[in-house]
C-alpha cells in the first residue's frame, strides 16, 4: 500500500451549466494505492472549489468541493475493466473529473435561503417576497360576489328538513 497526498491544476474547464471547476484551479487529492489480486484499488479524497452564479439571484458564488472515490484498476490482458493499469502506473484524469463534475450541484444557490430577483423588476430581492395575488382585471368583477369577510360574516341556521 501507498499513500500520496498530490496538488495538480485543474487541466480544463469541468462542468457546464451554472458552476463548474475553472481551469488551472488546484485540485487537491489524497490517494491511497493498494495492491489486490485483481489490480490495484485506488481510493482517493479529492478537495478543490467551483465557481459559477447562483441559480436564483445570478449572483457570484465560489464553494468548496470534496468528493471520495474508490476505483479497481485492473491488469491487461484479464477481464473487461473499467479502467486498466497502464505500464505500472494508473490514470486518474477521468475517474477524478467524473467524480468531480457529477457532484457538482445542478441548481447550485449563494446561500440556502435565497430569496432570488424579483419577477417584475428584476432587482435582487433583499428578503423572501410575500405572497402577493394580484387580481386579473378580467376577473375583477368576481371579487364582488365572494365577499373577502366570510369568517365574521353570520350564518343563517338550517331548517330540519327531517321529519319524524
Amino acid at each position: 500500500m501507498r499513500e500520496h497526498a498530490v496538488e495538480v491544476p485543474a487541466p480544463e474547464r469541468w462542468g457546464e451549466g451554472l458552476v463548474s471547476v475553472p481551469e488551472g484551479e488546484p485540485i487537491g487529492l489524497d490517494v491511497r494505492l493498494e495492491s489486490v489480486h485483481e489490480g490495484i484499488l485506488v481510493t482517493t479524497e479529492i478537495a478543490t472549489r467551483y465557481v459559477g452564479v447562483c441559480g436564483r439571484c445570478l449572483t457570484d458564488i465560489a464553494q468548496p468541493v470534496e468528493v471520495e472515490f474508490q476505483e479497481l484498476f485492473g491488469y491487461p490482458g484479464g477481464e473487461a475493466n473499467d479502467f486498466e493499469v497502464q505500464d505500472d502506473h494508473v490514470d486518474l484524469e477521468t475517474p477524478v473529473r467524473d467524480s468531480i463534475v457529477l457532484s457538482l450541484p445542478f441548481q447550485p444557490v449563494c446561500q440556502p435561503d435565497c430569496p432570488g430577483l424579483d419577477p417584475s423588476t428584476g432587482e435582487k430581492l433583499t428578503e423572501p417576497a410575500a405572497q402577493e395575488t394580484s387580481i386579473d382585471p378580467r376577473w375583477a368583477a368576481l371579487q364582488a360576489l365572494t365577499p373577502d369577510h366570510d369568517d365574521a360574516a353570520p350564518r343563517r341556521a338550517a331548517d330540519d328538513t327531517e321529519k319524524s
